[in-house]
Order: C-alpha cells, then sequence, then structure tokens
C-alpha cells in the first residue's frame, strides 16, 4: 500500500506492506485522513508514537469502508462505513484500528470528509466535558478556534448550553466561527477581557494561558491541549489561589486503549445526535491527494485556514 512516510523532518510517499488486522481489529481501506498539529510534531521529530505503532508512519484520524476484519470482531460488517483515531499510520491507503475504536459514518456524510471528524471531535469532546467538566451555563473561552479542534469544540460547548468566547488571530474567519455557535469572537490580543471563564480550553499554548490568569472565575478549569505556540510560560500562581483554579493537561494518542475507547463513545453518541439533527457542520480547509502529502503538511503549517486539511488516497 502507499503510506505517508516521515524521514529526517519531511514527508513523503512511500510502499509499505498491507497492515494485518488482529482478532478484534478492523481493516479500513482509507477514504480520508485529517491532518492534525501532532502530525507536524511528530514531523519535527517532537512527538514519537507509542510503542508497537511506526514512528515514520503519521495519521491518526482515518474514515473509509471495512474490507476485512478479525474473527473476534462482533457488531461490524464488511462494507461498513466507520471512521475512528488510532495511535498512528492513518495517512495511508489502509488502516488497521481496534473494532472498538470504530465509529458509524452517517449516510449523508461524505466518506472523504469523515476523515476529517474523529480526532478533533473525540479530543475536543473528551477536554471540555471529561477533563474539563463543562456545564451548562459555563463561559467556555476556545483559544485557536478556528483549527479543527477549535471549530468542534466551538460547536460541542454550544450545543451544550455554554456561553461560548472563541478566539481566533485571523478576523476573517471571526463570521464563520459565529456561525458555529460563537457567542463572541476575539482576537488573542483582547480574549483576557472577555472574562471571567469558568473552563479554559487552551488550543495555542504558552502564550495564550499566560495572559489568561486574571480571566479566571472562581473555581475554573483550564485545560491545555495544544502547545504550537510553545510549551514554557511563567505563572503567576497568587491569581491560580485566588481563583482555586484548576489547570489540567491531556492528550489521547498515549492513553490506554479502555480510556480511548470510553472516550470515543462519548464523543460519538454526542456526535450521533447532533448530527442527526443538523447541528454539526465539518469545515474543511482543503483536500489533498496523498501524493501531495508534502504540500498539505506546509499549507496546514502555515495556518491561517478554518477547519480541517484532508488527504485522500
Amino acid at each position: 500500500m502507499r503510506t505517508a512516510i516521515l524521514a529526517d523532518g519531511t514527508v513523503t510517499v512511500g510502499d509499505r506492506p498491507d497492515p494485518v488486522p488482529g482478532p478484534t481489529d478492523l481493516l479500513v481501506r482509507v477514504a480520508g485522513a485529517g491532518l492534525n498539529g501532532a502530525d507536524l510534531l511528530q514531523r519535527a521529530g517532537n512527538y514519537p508514537a507509542p510503542p508497537g505503532v511506526p514512528d515514520d508512519q503519521p495519521g491518526l484520524e482515518f474514515a473509509g469502508e471495512v474490507v476485512a476484519m478479525g474473527d473476534r470482531v462482533h457488531g461490524h460488517e464488511v462494507g461498513d462505513r466507520v471512521m475512528g483515531i488510532v495511535p498512528g499510520a492513518a495517512q495511508a491507503e489502509l488502516v488497521a484500528t481496534p473494532a472498538d475504536l470504530a465509529m458509524a459514518v452517517p449516510d449523508d456524510l461524505d466518506a472523504a470528509v469523515a476523515g476529517a471528524v474523529p480526532e478533533v471531535l473525540v479530543t475536543a469532546h473528551d477536554a471540555l466535558f471529561t477533563q474539563g467538566s463543562l456545564g451548562l451555563g459555563d463561559r467556555v473561552l476556545v483559544t485557536g478556534a478556528a483549527g479543527g479542534v477549535g471549530t468542534a469544540a466551538v460547536q460541542l460547548a454550544h450545543a451544550a448550553g455554554a456561553t461560548v468566547v472563541a478566539s481566533a488571530r485571523g478576523t476573517e474567519r471571526h463570521g464563520d466561527l459565529a456561525g458555529l455557535g460563537a457567542h463572541e469572537v476575539v482576537t488573542p490580543d483582547d480574549q483576557a477581557d472577555a472574562g471571567p471563564f469558568d473552563v479554559v480550553l487552551e488550543l495555542v499554548g504558552a502564550p495564550s494561558l499566560a495572559g489568561l490568569t486574571r480571566s479566571l472565575a472562581t473555581g475554573a478549569r483550564v485545560v491545555v491541549i495544544g502547545v504550537g505556540g510553545g510549551a514554557r510560560l511563567e505563572l503567576d500562581l497568587l491569581h491560580l489561589m485566588s481563583a482555586r483554579a484548576l489547570v489540567r493537561g491531556s492528550t489521547l494518542r498515549a492513553r490506554p486503549l479502555a480510556d480511548r475507547v470510553a472516550a470515543t463513545r462519548r464523543a460519538g453518541t454526542a456526535f450521533a445526535a447532533l448530527w442527526s439533527r443538523d447541528a454539526w457542520h465539518v469545515p474543511v480547509a482543503d483536500r489533498h491527494d496523498l501524493a501531495d502529502v508534502g504540500i498539505a503538511y506546509d499549507r496546514f503549517a502555515a495556518g491561517g485556514h478554518l477547519g480541517k486539511h484532508l488527504l485522500v488516497p
């Protein structure tokens, strides 16, 4: 099969043996695979794959059609349209995944576009609700809101009855974010003045979080899941103490399978409900052939886009 391959800070396309599904796995012919910030970190050598996953085959999410399965799989059939997150190797023509991590693709959702859903959906849902305990009436700030996880988080928080403040540097994207459910859209320079916040979903990293400690409501929860802007900062602990605030970080990739299955099921249930009432949109910034994976990575890294970049084998 053809697959994206990392080497010396570059990404190209090469050939690798087809994956073989285990007894509880599905083998999926990939229709679309999204690009994520973790892919850029892995290309730079800063995000090693978990044990047992090839370090040089990137890709954390996919959608496509089941073409084979293990003999202990139940609840799936060859020909099913599924999407899901994996620890790596999804930017390829074929991917093997534990069946328990696969979510159904709705009939009226393009299979390639569905490849832009799983990582951002599960990441945002887990960060907002499991890690951040977002509830009805909370005021939530989503930084870096124009990216894939950001647009997913805006929609999820809006649907949960929270007041959503979205932060994005490119003002040309502010109207789009309002259309996805943000009640207020600000630039990073103005985000601290839009508080106080009960929940902060930090997708940018240190430069963003450093200026927010004065904007936390009592009992605020700050969840850091992105550090593309930097990972180190000087933090005023007095502000955290006075707000009785909690700061926590979270990733999905290295968690035990049972944790990832639970997070996927929670997010999948929420997605199915929102999709069924036309309350979810999948912003796609661009679609790229797998052969153009290097171009796709560079365009994604340049920023300034709304939504996801897709690789289409």
